[in-house]
């Protein structure tokens, strides 16, 4: 329950960012990382004073994990911003839905994470609905990839960043296991930020005050959020969390609505119903598999 309750309050805190970068447009993705990255210290370096962790939590024994992972990590996050700037705010969370249904597919890959036929299954549904959501904005078969939309071209980035994510997510499952949370998510903020510095060439734009203070807050924002959702990976198996990714979708809603005059399609709403349906099912799940593991356990005789 714990890391239940961590994922959710880093899902409002990193969709609260997501609209602010929404709403300060004309900005290159490159230049967006590097705000969210390198502001993104300032909250780190506060938990690790606060707790007193501030030497201890810069030494880290595996810098080529943590290297990594801020690749996997700057990727997702690029297309992702790019993605937004894209696609309305609610169907560009919707696709990112996808992420959570691979990463159950990644752990059972790459971390050995045993996936039962009914999770699979689940994880077959969630896909379908994905595919509901961006069938109508997909142009690439009508027109030919000359003329592909904005739209079309938000949805692949979309879908990229969602693979770059659960890569990330998988990276950060290994890393939680000798590393504190605020040393990954720390690490990672400092190979963005460098990362992202590469992109000046391709042009950046500089920002008045007041886009100045809401790209800092998104930084900010980003570091705090980042750090509650590694914090999660620590009390449950991926599996378990990923799906809670899904109460993201009323909230971005609302905000889409109220804030950006942004009207949900039907087939986003049908599209992200089967995708969240399939996330609760992969919760029963997952609760009736540990219901079983402990009755196993307590009738198991001590030697």
């Amino acid at each position: 329950m714990l890391a239940i309750g961590l994922k959710v309050l880093s899902v409002g805190v990193l969709l609260a960012m997501a609209s602010i970068l929404k709403a300060q447009p004309g900005f290159p993705p490159g230049e967006m990382v590097f705000f969210r990255s390198f502001f993104a210290i300032i909250p780190l370096i506060i938990v690790l004073a606060w707790r007193r962790e501030l030497v201890a939590g810069i030494k880290t024994e595996r810098p080529i994990s943590h290297v990594l992972r801020g690749l996997m990590g700057v990727g997702g996050m690029g297309f992702g911003f790019f993605a937004l700037t894209q696609l309305p705010l609610p169907e560009a969370v919707a696709i990112g839905y996808a992420m959570p249904l691979l990463i159950v597919v990644f752990s059972a890959i790459f971390l050995k994470e045993r996936v039962g036929i009914y999770r699979w299954s689940a994880v077959l549904v969630g896909m379908i609905g994905v595919a509901v959501i961006i069938a109508p904005r997909i142009t690439i078969f009508s027109g030919g990839i000359s003329n592909m939309s904005g739209a079309t071209v938000g949805v692949a980035a979309a879908l990229i960043s969602a693979c770059f994510g659960a890569t990330a997510q998988l990276l950060v499952r290994r890393l939680v296991q000798t590393e504190r949370s605020a040393t990954i998510v720390l690490y990672f903020s400092i190979t963005a930020t460098a990362i992202s510095l590469l992109t000046i060439p391709f042009g950046w734009v500089w920002p008045n005050p007041l886009e100045m203070t809401m790209l800092i807050s998104v930084g900010i924002l980003g570091g705090i959020g980042q750090t509650i959702m590694t914090e999660s990976y620590r009390y449950a198996p991926m599996s378990v969390i990923a799906p809670f990714e899904y109460t993201s979708l009323v909230f971005s809603i609302l905000i889409g609505f109220f804030i950006f005059s942004e009207v949900p399609t039907v087939a986003m709403i049908v599209g992200s119903l089967i995708v969240v349906a399939s996330g609760i099912f992969i919760i029963f799940r997952e609760h009736r598999l540990g219901l079983e593991r402990g009755k196993a356990k307590a009738i198991t005789p001590k030697m």
